[in-house]
């Protein structure tokens, strides 16, 4: 926790850093762009006052158009002739030309030729030589993809390198934590076999993508040089794939079966026909990727809003996950529509918003793993909850025959060199006792019984109920006299109960019979031999112990008003 607040405070400082410094002020003017145009015809239309004006420290949106925009930035007093960056933000991804005494300069995220880059926008350096007060014209190219609005800024080199260089450990931060998330995500996923996770990581990692191509980041400073040509096509895709990713990873993350079953497959055609639209786009054939390019704003904004009345009415149904999902999802869903509002000219204040998505995307990558591990726990606390419900007996709480069989057997196998005891317990008269006082009495009477075994036993003694009035336990690291003493204080512990039989003159007891491992037994030879000795100590007047030893028994009473002293079983024979 400290971590995440550490990076929040971390992402904070340099985001409100890149903030608060304070650039030249501008002035700007703009026009579309005409076949007959020339950059010398434009300059005299600028200086006769006939193009728009605009406010180039404010986003601004220019209209599309097949041959361009022209646009005009012009310093204001006081002029600083020093070394200085113009930079457009954030950066289209079309190109933009720079006319400069009868040169020609192209900036574009996609363009490795030159040496300068800026990172998360489009910045050129202006020659020393010309004069701060001179106006700089430029042109939008015309662009297959719907650019949205951007601000002009005219700095200092100096400045320009320090907000350059808050800007990129800022993004690089970002996307790294996006990473990371997805990492871990993909091995747990991995591990535990949880399709989950593939959703989750497929979906950030989209998500990554569309940051990383709307700010440069994968052309500079990663230089993808393979992306150059397709920035568009990959752009369109990864935003497709990511909400279908996301509607997968919410069905499953959200419990979508259990708590909005209905909203399920709505959702589910949702992810299906994103995936059919990232297909449609990628086919190359023009009738299907217009169809797409038309298809997919509508399909963001009904999926968006789908998955968000799907996550309110899971969370609302109890859904836990559902309250990390609307965590994550609902900022990120904010900035999206103020974003659309900023390409429609409102919030033209905001130029903070496509930073804030970098920020919103690592916030949610973070706040989803968290989810994840929370599902994680959850889990494994109802499966460990299953497992205890399915090893311990109903009704006294002991462990049951299948539980204690397949730990017993553990247990044997784990060490042949230590001494072991198998107490096999059987209650004397237990029918007699169910007839008499019924069935409610005599399940008393066991969970009494249990409760006193389980008490008088270490913590270390393996202890079950074997079936009906049957207990065991496997004594480990005890010899075979003190497995005697054990067997006859269990006796006794049970006596002292006085839980009527028959009437108040008999009372319920125990008879014992004491096995101790030999080398080469199973658990199954175990049991019998113990059995055996128990058997043994009924046929000697219940009430007592008796141990089979190398083929030997003897027999200690209990606390009853006799105590009884055996033969061996072989003198016996």
């Amino acid at each position: 926790m400290r971590c995440g607040y550490g990076f929040v405070l971390a992402l904070s400082w340099l985001w409100f850093g890149m903030a608060h410094a304070a650039p030249m002020p501008l002035n700007g003017a703009w026009r579309v762009a005409t076949a007959s145009d020339t950059p010398q015809s434009v300059m005299a239309e600028y200086e006769a006052g006939e193009l728009q004006s605009f406010e180039p420290m404010m986003l601004h949106q220019f209209p599309r158009n097949p041959l361009g925009t022209w646009v005009v930035i012009a310093a204001q007093p006081p002029w600083n002739n020093e070394e200085r960056v113009l930079t457009i933000s954030p950066p289209s991804l079309g190109a933009v030309s720079i006319f400069e005494n009868g040169q020609t300069h192209r900036l574009a995220l996609n363009d490795f030729g030159s040496s300068e880059h800026g990172h998360g926008r489009l910045s050129w350096r202006i020659p020393i030589e010309q004069p701060a007060s001179k106006p700089i014209l430029l042109r939008f190219e015309p662009s297959a993809t719907l650019s949205g609005p951007v601000q002009f800024r005219i700095e200092p080199e100096a400045e320009y390198r320090h907000r350059d260089a808050q800007w990129l450990a800022f993004a690089s931060a970002c996307l790294a934590v996006m990473l990371a998330m997805v990492l871990m995500a993909l091995c747990f996923g991995l591990m535990l076999r949880d399709v989950t996770y593939a959703w989750y990581s497929g979906y950030i990692l989209c998500y990554a993508l569309i940051q990383g191509v709307q700010t440069g980041f994968v052309f500079h400073p990663l230089q993808w040089q393979w992306l150059a040509d397709k920035p568009w096509l990959v752009g369109s895709a990864a935003v497709a794939l990511s909400v279908a990713f996301a509607s997968l990873f919410m069905m499953r993350f959200c419990e979508l079966q259990r708590h909005a079953r209905l909203l399920r497959m709505p959702i589910m055609a949702l992810s299906v026909g994103m995936i059919q639209l990232v297909l449609m786009r990628c086919s190359g054939i023009p009738l299907l990727v217009e169809v797409a390019q038309v298809l997919l704003n509508p399909l963001l904004m009904i999926g968006a809003a789908l998955l968000l009345i799907a996550a309110v009415v899971a969370a609302a149904r109890g859904s836990r996950q559902a309250w990390f999902f609307l965590a994550g999802w609902t900022p990120l869903l904010l900035l999206t529509a103020m974003a659309s509002a900023q390409v429609s000219g409102a919030l033209s204040q905001l130029t903070w918003l496509n930073d804030g998505s970098l920020a919103a995307g690592a916030f949610e990558a973070l706040l989803l793993s968290l989810g994840l591990a929370d599902r994680a726990l959850q889990l494994r606390q109802d499966r460990d909850t299953v497992q205890v419900l399915a090893d311990q007996d109903s009704l006294t709480d002991a462990l049951n025959r299948r539980a204690w069989s397949q730990r017993a057997s553990e247990l044997l196998a784990s060490d042949s060199s230590r001494p072991m005891a198998l107490l096999f317990l059987d209650l004397d008269h237990f029918k007699l006792l169910n007839d008499r006082h019924g069935h409610n009495s005599g399940d008393r009477a066991l969970l009494a019984v249990s409760s006193t075994l389980k008490a008088e036993l270490r913590p270390t003694d393996l202890f079950g109920r074997y079936g009906g009035e049957e207990f065991v336990a496997l004594l480990d690291g005890t010899a075979v006299e003190e497995a005697s003493q054990v067997a006859t204080r269990l006796c006794r512990r049970v006596h002292r109960l006085e839980i009527p039989v028959r009437d108040e003159q008999q009372m319920l007891s125990v008879s014992i019979g004491v096995a101790m491992r030999r080398n080469g037994d199973t658990l199954e030879a175990l049991v019998e031999r113990a059995d055996k000795a128990m058997y043994r100590a009924k046929l000697l007047g219940r009430n007592r112990v008796c141990v089979d030893e190398q083929g030997k028994a003897t027999t200690a009473g209990s606390t009853a008003p006799r105590l009884h002293v055996v033969a061996s079983r072989r003198d016996d024979n």
